[in-house]
């Protein structure tokens, strides 16, 4: 068996969970069979079974094109320099719609198996319009063409699963929910005071962690609503990245000094850390918050969990097949709209659950170490990359 991925974000070029998914899937399918990844990047590795081949587009092509429009005709572009490329694989499975339009060519002119692992659903996020204009209107295309012809689905959970079927002209028996894995070994509780002080983190009093894009998606906005009502005891640490758009950037980044101008102990990190440093933070953290309005799975959940830290999650997508209510940390209805752009009908009201369901978990140091404890052995039990490459493999050969 012969596998060939194709992605957008590989390492050290990561954004998001889709990048981290295929970083360790295609290390893991690699213990099993060959695997090539052809990425959007720069890179040449041979590793065992294990290659990965970077094509970049210099965008030279795309002088004088409207910049909203410039990524997703380099998604296109790259696509072609994919299959242009040859391809020798059995199967091509593709993550994100960047890569769809690649796998559409390789199925139809190499002959070969298209399966997709579907990490979130374009006519969710509706708010993509502000950062590509029409160009949201040709991946909204892009990703349903190749859904429909896929000869797998693979969902991540089951609620994106729901999605599909109801979005999209899928068979159901095309569509396999396989979820998200973590690195138990890697992800784990460490005791790095040095990192908390690199931050001007006070080791001893506790603090709610985000970790995310500053997008709508993510939900950062109604966190840093629920910031006046947290209890003045827990220290706030933002570690956000890039943004959907500069105005959306300027934004948060002027609500974010104006919540520091009134209340200490908020400490803002605006870049995406190391892995390492991301584990140090998850580790000391009292409580991970994920207030995301639209989240397929959720990986950052797992990563905070594997590392012994409860996580208050809003109850929305995966997020609610992967955080045990009352067990593992507590969900905080969104409230969402049933109608795009399924914003929260009571932004107030969600903001003031999830500061109250922190200040439960941070003010309560037993509760807290409780549901650390049970959150690990929860991704230990059931989310191992090992497991999702063995599921993953074995759809590829019934393919």
């Amino acid at each position: 068996m012969r596998v060939l991925l194709l992605t957008n974000e590989y390492p050290p070029n990561i954004y998001g969970g889709a990048g981290v998914h295929v970083e360790y899937l295609s290390r893991e399918l690699a213990r099993l069979t060959d695997v090539e990844v052809r990425t959007f990047h720069d890179h040449d590795i041979v590793d065992g079974r294990l290659s990965v081949r970077g094509t970049r587009l210099d965008g030279a092509q795309f002088a004088g094109c409207p910049p909203h429009l410039v990524s997703p005709l380099k998604a296109i572009g790259t696509c072609l320099a994919f299959n242009g490329q040859g391809i020798e694989a059995d199967i091509v499975h593709c993550h994100t719609w960047y890569t769809h339009f690649g796998g559409v060519l390789a199925k139809m002119l190499y002959g070969i198996p298209m399966v997709i692992t579907v990490h979130s659903l374009e006519p969710l996020r509706p708010w993509k319009r502000e950062q590509i204009g029409r160009g949201y209107d040709f991946s909204t295309w892009v990703e349903r063409t190749a859904l429909e012809l896929a000869d797998a689905v693979i969902s991540v959970s089951g609620s994106t699963r729901d999605d599909l079927l109801r979005l999209y002209a899928i068979e159901p028996q095309r569509i396999e929910v396989i979820p998200n894995g973590i690195d138990t070994d890697e992800y784990s509780p460490v005791s790095e005071p040095e990192t908390l002080a690199r931050y001007g983190i006070d080791p001893a009093r506790p603090y709610v962690l985000f970790v995310g894009r500053m997008t709508r998606q993510k939900g950062l906005y109604y966190l840093l609503r629920a910031i006046p009502q947290l209890d003045p005891e827990v220290q706030v640490v933002l570690c956000a990245g890039e943004s959907d758009t500069p105005a959306l950037q300027g934004e948060l980044e002027d609500l974010v000094a104006s919540l520091q101008s009134q209340r200490p102990h908020i400490v803002w990190i605006p870049e995406m850390v190391s892995r390492s440093t991301a584990i140090a933070l998850y580790a000391h953290a009292a409580v991970f918050c994920c207030p995301s309005i639209y989240e397929p799975f959720g990986i950052i959940n797992l990563e905070a969990m594997a590392c012994g830290t409860p996580v208050v999650g809003s109850a929305v997508g995966g997020i609610k097949e992967v955080v045990v209510e009352g067990e593992t940390g507590f969900l905080v209805d969104a409230k969402l709209s049933p109608s795009p752009p399924h914003d929260p009908t009571d932004p107030e009201g969600f903001a003031r659950g999830l500061a109250e369901a922190v200040n439960r978990v941070a003010g309560n140091a037993q509760m807290a170490e409780d549901m650390g404890r049970k959150g690990r052995q929860r991704v230990i039990d059931n989310y191992s990359w090992k497991s999702v490459a063995q599921q993953t493999l074995n759809l590829y050969e019934r393919l």
